[in-house]
């Protein structure tokens, strides 16, 4: 059956001007509620036009006011029943693998009671396609992640939200603000994954949810990095004056505001070549001292952890993304710094306790940390608490791959696939543009023009040069395309993670909207790593794409598809599409267009993953 739907057609603003309300035809059992959703700030002088004008006005601020806002609607309706979807171009190829993809994200950002919070803050919403082979079609379910903090802020007897967590990048209107502790918010809302027999919902700063696969139903927090929930042992540095420090914040952190001793990372990596999971964690109350300690852990196919690895960095660190090779795993140095002001703030309850921080960007180079994987094989190695100097400052976003080659006399290099952007442009307390101030939303943030410094995401490679005891002969940092849009999700055939890859996809921008310039993305790019030629697929006009997804189903490395969602804000439409990778930069790179029923419309999505059949 299917839950009641709500919130998926803004009819108005909260500003003076009023756009006007529409129409549209859905299916005579369902109600369609009020609508609430994050609103976006237009000026009061700007009268608005009518969605005929709209349409043609794809360059105008009012338009791309309007578009931005249809991307973070929420969406409470749920389908606890798989619904086939329409095929409206192209056809599903025969030889499509059978299989499911999955793809979390926030799904609620307004509760009925006058709160709205950042998307990072909105509760995970699993999408699942299903892909039958043999009956060439695609199934539809989407459910929330039934969180500790889902199950206490939504009513079911009543279907209405309350918002009692703040959660790290909101401050609650409609709540309680001084003396709130319920700040980690675990919505589970940022990558999927399924390994070893379990599918589950991770977010970062908590434990993952599982989920049962053929249904989306919430089984409960998996503890994946058992005995973590204990204090780390500080060990080497016992008695510094960092460990005193933490011992003081440790009883706040964990006792007062129910933190986890150690916060899990949101993205893991699977290595293919010896079909492993790796996760990695950092220690809860390193978030507010100048030092990092990181734990990885590797399982096998199983789930049976095979190896624990432990490293304390002296820097005060903020990674979302990393990576591996064959013998590292690698960190990038995104370097923050306590706020005083902000952290008063934020414990008062006036600001997001994300306040507490802010990105440090003093020195002019990026460190980079290369930490022993297997340290009993190494042998004479440099040391790793020493870091690379890249030779130019960025934030790391999102890793795409890393991998290692040895040439004839034993040295090294490794080279590293990812998106970064500037720290001029990331700010903690803008990123999608959210002003919790007034709780809207403003596109502008995410589009600021930084001319020839370009500050916007953009994919990169690094290059790091080792000699046969690991001491650094060379770094360089080299854009992988002359493209001057922005790009981020980079992702490339999962079967080549940690290996040698020619091929990488990405989400881009066109560039054809200037009030939209960088973000949101509506463009599909390919790079060719070997003849550094690039090739797109745009989706359209006031149409927008999430991450890539590559689906393998032969063994080479571009034999397989991309899935895309789109978003069509022109019309109200959720998309899923198929395109053949070998076929991007062509006419005929679209294989197929497959349409979500219009009342189950979702937000944009994080992250997803491709759970083959066996």
């Amino acid at each position: 059956m299917l839950a009641k739907p709500h919130h998926f057609i803004p009819t108005c603003f909260s500003s003076p001007t009023k756009l006007p309300a529409v129409v549209h035809r859905v299916p005579s059992q369902v109600k369609i509620a009020p609508p609430n959703v994050i609103s976006i700030p237009i000026s009061s002088n700007t009268h608005a036009p009518s969605p005929s004008i709209l349409d043609h006005a794809v360059d105008d601020s009012l338009a791309a006011y309007w578009d931005y806002q249809f991307l973070f609607v929420s969406q409470r309706s749920e389908t606890t029943k798989p619904i086939t979807l329409c095929v409206v171009d192209g056809a599903i190829p025969h030889d499509f693998p059978s299989g499911t993809y999955y793809l979390t994200g926030p799904g609620l950002f307004t509760d009925d009671h006058g709160s709205t919070v950042h998307p990072l803050d909105g509760h995970g919403y699993l999408r699942a396609f299903t892909f039958d082979g043999l009956c060439r079609e695609v199934k539809f379910m989407a459910r929330y992640v039934r969180t500790q903090a889902q199950a206490e802020e939504h009513d079911p007897a009543t279907d209405t939200w309350r918002f009692t967590h703040r959660g790290p990048f909101s401050v609650l209107k409609g709540g309680q603000k001084v003396g709130n502790t319920k700040v980690m918010k675990n919505v589970a809302n940022t990558t999927v994954l399924r390994w070893g027999g379990r599918l589950l919902c991770l977010w970062e700063g908590g434990e993952p949810y599982e989920i049962e696969s053929e249904t989306l139903d919430t089984i409960g927090r998996l503890d994946v990095i058992d005995g973590c929930d204990s204090a780390p042992d500080s060990g080497k540095n016992s008695g510094g004056i960092w460990d005193v420090a933490a011992g003081l914040l440790k009883p706040i952190l964990y006792g007062v505001f129910k933190m986890p001793a150690k916060r899990l990372l949101s993205h893991y990596k699977v290595d293919a070549r010896m079909n492993r999971l790796l996760t990695a964690s950092c220690n809860a109350e390193d978030m507010l001292l100048p030092r990092s300690s990181f734990s990885f852990y590797e399982f096998d196919s199983n789930f049976k952890l095979l190896m624990k690895q432990e490293f304390n960095i002296p820097d005060h660190l903020m990674i979302h993304d990393w990576a591996f090779t064959e013998t590292h795993y690698i960190l990038f140095a995104n370097r923050i710094k306590l706020d005083l002001a902000g952290s008063m703030a934020a414990v008062c309850g006036i600001s997001p306790m994300i306040s507490a921080l802010s990105v440090n960007p003093s020195k002019p180079t990026t460190p980079i940390y290369l930490l022993p994987r297997f340290p009993d094989k190494c042998g004479r190695s440099r040391d790793w608490r020493v870091p690379i100097e890249a030779p130019s400052q960025f934030w790391l976003l999102h890793v795409g791959n890393a991998f290692e080659v040895k040439d004839v006399n034993g040295d090294s290099e490794i080279q590293i696939l990812a998106a970064t952007c500037s720290y001029q442009w990331f700010n903690f307390q803008k990123l999608f543009g959210y002003n919790w101030q007034n709780g809207k939303l403003d596109p502008s943030a995410m589009n600021v023009d930084g001319g020839e410094n370009e500050p916007m995401a953009r994919l990169v490679q690094v290059f790091i040069q080792l000699d046969t005891d690991g001491n650094l002969k060379r770094c360089s940092v080299e854009p992988l395309n002359q493209r001057k849009d922005s790009s981020d999700f980079p992702v490339i055939n999962p079967a080549f993670s940690g290996s040698r890859n020619k091929y990488i996809y990405a989400a881009s921008s066109s560039g054809s909207r200037t009030i939209l310039r960088h973000f949101p993305f509506d463009t599909v790019v390919r790079l060719n790593l070997c003849s550094k030629s690039t090739h797109t697929w745009s989706v359209g006009n006031r149409r927008f794409i999430g991450e890539p997804i590559f689906v393998p189903k032969g063994d080479e490395e571009d034999d397989g598809y991309l899935l895309v969602v789109e978003y069509a804000v022109s019309v109200q439409r959720c998309y899923l599409v198929i395109l053949d990778p070998k076929r991007i930069g062509e006419d005929d790179a679209l294989v197929a267009r497959l349409e979500v029923p219009k009342h189950l419309n979702f937000p944009l999505g994080f992250h997803g993953f491709w759970a083959a059949d066996n």
